[in-house]
């Protein structure tokens, strides 16, 4: 069966979510709370990192430090300053209400974390970032989505466990990362033992993923630009992506190491990054692919993604106005292989 492709799934759970939120975000106060929750089709021997710090207390306590970051707001590296306790929107366009766009199981993730149940995805409304190309503009940039609670994300986590989903994916989490923290706080009390999926741009404060360390199971990050000029140009004047995106891949490294399939075929840990391969080298590929190499071991996941399409804004731009070609990314998978990374997931063109 043709796996479902990640952009096709994102416009039907938006359409969903626009023609009726309530279909894609079900009512969520239906006595579930409080109750034994199903068995999830996991390795019944694995145990999230989360799981130790809720024991300890150190999960709450972490989710509060994180939430107090919005008083000035500091959790991305724009490091902006607005005041989102107060109700002030963000460069995200974030305050600190929650807004969540769709939560579902999803199929159009990399194999070992969709397996047989799906990965449990939820998509958050606004970003960072801010890329010209998006393609869930109408989440990241247009705000669609519902307002919702911490205890709600607690409640559609526990929901994606009951129906058989193999791990929580947390989409552009950046801007809600005490949200999630919390939520998880409450949801690791009810029962929830799925590894943490951090489903990332890649542009993270150090700082920030510190706070994370032992919370998330397996750091899912992007690394979009080898040139500072091509990062400020498409994603918004953020011409500190490649660097502070190689810090924070060094980080998620340290906290979770190389990831692999457990037997069952599926990941509980590990750093799986994304590299999209765009026309006419804007997204500097060679660079990135070296960059890993040089200072990532040789078994690091490594997703070379082929399914760029000019999307949003991105027709104003002529040399990202097209598809990618069947050459330009064939060239970067060798140009991987030359250079020794072995762990590499190739997609066809």
């Amino acid at each position: 069966m043709r796996k479902q492709s990640r952009r096709k799934f994102i416009g039907q759970v938006v359409s969903a979510a626009v023609a009726t939120v309530g279909a894609t975000l079900p009512v969520l106060n239906t006595g579930c709370r409080n109750k034994a929750r199903a068995a999830s089709q996991t390795d019944p021997d694995f145990e999230p990192g989360y799981l130790e710090l809720h024991r300890s207390g150190e999960l709450q306590r972490r989710g509060e430090e994180l939430w107090q970051l919005m008083e000035s707001c500091s959790l991305c590296p724009r490091g902006c300053g607005t005041a989102r306790l107060d109700g002030q929107a963000g460069f995200c366009q974030a305050t600190s209400q929650l807004v969540i766009a769709a939560y579902n199981p999803h199929y159009g993730e990399e194999r070992p974390l969709v397996g047989r149940g799906g990965s449990g995805t939820v998509f958050f409304s606004n970003c960072g970032l801010r890329c010209v190309f998006c393609i869930n503009w109408e989440i990241s940039q247009g705000g669609e989505g519902a307002p919702r609670s911490v205890e709600d994300l607690a409640d559609m986590m526990l929901h994606l466990q009951e129906i058989g989903c193999h791990n929580i994916n947390i989409v552009t989490p950046t801007h809600y990362s005490a949200h999630i923290v919390l939520a998880l706080d409450i949801a690791a009390a009810e029962g929830l033992r799925l590894p943490l999926v951090y489903n990332t741009c890649g542009w993270e404060r150090l700082d920030i993923l510190q706070r994370l360390d032992g919370i998330v199971d397996i750091y899912l990050p992007d690394f979009k630009y080898a040139e500072s000029a091509m990062a400020s140009k498409y994603s918004s004047g953020a011409d500190t992506y490649p660097e502070v995106t190689k810090t924070a891949l060094l980080e998620m490294h340290r906290q979770v190491g190389v990831a692999k399939p457990a037997d069952d075929g599926l990941m509980y840990r590990g750093l799986m990054i994304r590299h999209l391969v765009m026309p006419n080298s804007v997204s500097g590929s060679k660079q990135v692919i070296d960059w890993i190499a040089a200072n990532l071991p040789k078994d690091t996941y490594v997703n070379i993604m082929a399914q760029y399409r000019p999307m949003y804004k991105a027709f104003d731009y002529p040399e990202i106005a097209r598809r990618l070609n069947r050459a330009e990314y064939n060239e970067v998978v060798q140009h991987a292989r030359q250079v020794g990374l072995t762990n590499l997931d190739i997609q066809g063109i």
